[in-house]
């Protein structure tokens, strides 16, 4: 799922609906919608779905070019979010 400019909670919702079917979400954004990722991870997470983990963050710069040819770096962020917390081993 890329982050964009619509509101936060339709990121969260869709995320719920894939999260229900039991399925890895990924969350990706660049640039000024890396807060915007982030704040939609710690919502579902704190809030609407707290059995879900973060099962791995990915970050990177990604090089863009743009229409005078000018190579620009912008940051990209991965956040993968699994939908139940792993079984923690029985002690005996």
């Amino acid at each position: 799922m890329y982050i964009g400019k619509r509101p936060t909670m339709n990121y969260v919702m869709a995320a719920m609906v894939i999260l229900n079917k039991n399925e890895d979400c990924t969350i990706k954004a660049r640039g000024r919608a890396i807060s915007h990722a982030v704040d939609v991870a710690e919502i579902l997470i704190n809030k609407f779905y707290p059995s879900a983990f973060y099962k791995d963050i990915k970050i990177s710069t990604e090089h863009l070019q743009n229409d005078d040819h000018k190579v620009s770096n912008v940051s990209s962020m991965e956040i993968v979010l699994g939908p139940r917390k792993p079984q923690e081993p029985e002690q005996n």
